[in-house]
């Protein structure tokens, strides 16, 4: 049976119930709750929210004035742990007299009366001794003066609108009818699992050398350390390491994923296990177990998080395959299955049937990854964990973060979006998107939309605009205009989103017929003249820079649900907004970011644009003032205004909402 005033629809949850939704520290969370009273009395609601260390906090709810009956209030957590939260919707005694009144006594109608009903609810609210004093007087005055003989139905109307008992009453209601919902629980991550800004290399091809005879001499722990400076000085602050640990040599893979390789192919770094070991070493080209944990500490006095791949899959002379056979699938012919993504196979690796010793299975990952952890790395990039049970996951992520609150695990799934979603429900702290493949107007609007106001309580995405395995039409034929307009739109329309080393070089050859770059880095050393790009300029890194730099400063950009899209009158310019309150930024000061963007990187568009700028608290018609954090141009704009954006010279504006008149 529903309680006398009903809740419905409470939030933030995760859809189905069996897992509980979450945030990260500094988020700025939508409460909210469907909730209505019959008749015409007023209601009020509340959340109440518990912190891990005990702190006990009432927030407001606001109605939306959108006729449907949902109350909200944006609240951000600032302490990690697990929150609790719960409703409380009551009616409102003043609300419902101040509606009242003021229109009665504006019409002269029961003027007496609505001045006795709320003289006697004044003197109920100043009896409270939980208010203080001055408010107290300031009610105790306000029912005197409702009830002198001769008040008139002016001077009654000052007090119906006077400020100070509103404010009085907005902060310590006059409650009936009380309702509780049930508690419920909220779990707060830190900063990192929600806002981040990834870069991923391979240490193999960060200061390889080629000999005079072409043989190629790995890079290594020591030489990789080099690129850090630079990967900080772009303004990324997660590193993301494909597998570190020793490559197969049966079956291992050639040049462009050939299925013979050469004398000196260094194979994939995804066909995990040698002679040399397994998941819990090191590959000895790349250097030492302590020559790994000196390139940690290197990386975090850079400013930096080294985050590092688990790929729970074996090479065939993966030590596991001698060990525990039954780890892995035996065909009827008495092979062991490879992995196969058809048409794609992997005959270089060995994927883990986790039935036939589940709890073997367990304990050895468990220990893996503790192990890693104990050399300093918090964040894991798990490799196609859709092909693992869920169960798996969650269990691991729950038993590895009861020790280590602070492990971030994101999930490298391109599947159906049931099982994507189920992922990020059982705990992976961020996502993999459909997001490289969404490049309309239309298409980026409702995926943008969708992510910031669908499946925000529960999955986080990392828009990363490409990866050694995704090179998409949209970047292999849009020339470097595409490249700017891709990563300019992950940067800001998500907290955290992710490159692949090249990007910034626009290496945009595919191999034939994929959509993965030529001469794939997966499968040979990648030479990359970073130092002469940059000289030529001819490299996207002071871009990228920017872009970290913007992201930065400007606080609305570290947040997902504050996406709102606006309109253009062209089908090319993607236009939206960012916006945080002040009372939320932990700058102390509102934050606005609005980008238009022409997604048609191959020509010049202008338009007009269509705002509602009452999201960030400007009345339709009212000038404001923008500047464009790329270069630095001030326009005063209205809710609609003209843009022209070229594909060739600026195809972004990103603006900061400066001043408003």
């Amino acid at each position: 049976m529903a309680p006398r005033l009903p809740l419905f629809d409470q939030r933030p949850s995760v859809p189905g119930g069996l897992y509980r939704p979450k945030a990260f520290v500094g988020e700025a969370v939508p409460f909210g709750v469907t909730t209505f009273r019959e008749g015409h009395d007023r209601i009020g609601a509340h959340v109440r929210l518990l912190a891990p260390s005990g702190d006990e906090s009432l927030h407001r709810l606001s109605p939306l004035d959108d006729g449907t009956d949902r109350w909200s209030v944006l609240v951000a957590p600032l302490e990690q742990g697990v929150w609790r939260f719960r409703f409380e919707v009551f009616g409102d005694e003043y609300a419902t007299w101040h509606h009242a009144a003021g229109i009665k006594i504006a019409a002269g109608v029961d003027v007496e009366l609505m001045c006795e009903i709320g003289a006697a609810l004044f003197e109920r609210a100043a009896a409270e001794k939980s208010r203080p004093a001055a408010e107290r007087r300031l009610l105790s005055d306000a029912a005197r003066r409702l009830r002198e003989e001769g008040t008139d139905a002016a001077a009654a109307l000052d007090i119906v609108e006077d400020h100070r008992i509103a404010a009085s009453f907005a902060a310590r209601p006059v409650r009936s009818l009380l309702t509780v919902g049930e508690e419920r629980e909220l779990l707060v991550e830190r900063a990192r699992a929600g806002v981040g800004a990834w870069y991923e290399f391979f240490p193999r091809s960060e200061g390889a050398t080629r000999g005079a005879d072409g043989a190629v001499v790995s890079g290594t722990f020591e030489t990789a350390a080099l690129r850090l400076p630079a990967v900080a000085a772009m303004g990324f602050d997660v590193l993301y390491l494909p597998p570190i640990h020793p490559i197969g040599t049966v079956h291992r893979k050639g040049r462009n994923n050939t299925l013979e390789a050469l004398p000196g192919d260094p194979g994939s770094p995804w066909a995990i296990g040698s002679a040399d070991g397994g998941h819990d070493t090191v590959h000895p080209d790349l250097g030492t177990l302590e020559d790994f944990r000196a390139f940690v500490d290197a990386a975090r006095e850079a400013g930096i998080e080294v985050a590092l791949d688990l790929a729970l899959q074996a090479a065939p002379d993966h030590p596991w395959v001698a060990e525990h056979p039954e780890w892995f699938t035996t065909l009827p012919d008495g092979t062991i299955a490879y992995a196969e993504n058809p048409p794609k196979k992997y005959q270089d690796i060995y994927p883990i049937n986790f039935d036939n010793d589940p709890d073997g299975i367990r304990a050895e990952v468990l220990r893996i990854v503790r192990h890693w952890i104990a050399q300093g790395v918090q964040i894991f990039r798990v490799d196609n964990p859709h092909t693992k049970p869920l169960q798996f996951w969650e269990w691991l992520i729950r038993e590895v973060t009861a020790e280590h609150p602070g492990v971030v695990f994101l999930a490298e799934a391109f599947a159906r979006p049931a099982i994507m979603q189920a992922l990020a429900k059982a705990g992976f702290q961020q996502s993999y998107t459909y997001f490289t493949w969404r490049n309309t107007k239309g298409q980026l609007e409702e995926f943008l939309d969708g992510l910031a106001h669908e499946t925000a309580d529960y999955l986080r995405p990392n828009l990363f605009v490409n990866t050694p395995d995704i090179l998409t039409e949209y970047l292999q034929y849009g020339g470097r205009a595409a490249y700017k307009i891709r990563v300019a739109i992950a940067a800001t329309a998500a907290p955290t989103y992710g490159v692949y080393a090249g990007y910034e070089l626009y290496e945009s050859v595919a191999r034939p017929g994929s959509e993965e770059n030529i001469d794939n880095e997966k499968y040979e050393y990648k030479f990359r003249d970073w130092e002469g790009a940059e000289e030529r300029g001819d490299s996207l890194a002071p871009y990228l820079a920017q872009l970290n730099r913007i992201r930065r400063e400007h606080p609305a950009l570290g947040q997902l649900r504050n996406i709102d899209i606006h309109w253009s009158d062209d089908d090319a310019i993607l236009v939206f907004s960012k916006h945080l309150d002040a009372a939320l930024s932990p700058t102390g000061a509102d934050d606005t970011i609005i980008v238009v963007a022409n997604v048609d990187a191959h020509s010049a568009r202008e338009t007009t644009v269509h705002l509602d700028t009452r999201i960030w608290g400007v009345d339709p018609g009212e000038e404001f003032e923008v500047e464009d954090l790329i270069t630095g141009a001030v326009w005063h704009w209205r809710d609609h205004n003209y843009v022209r954006l070229d594909a060739f010279s600026e195809p972004v504006h990103i603006l900061h909402v400066r001043s408003t008149r």
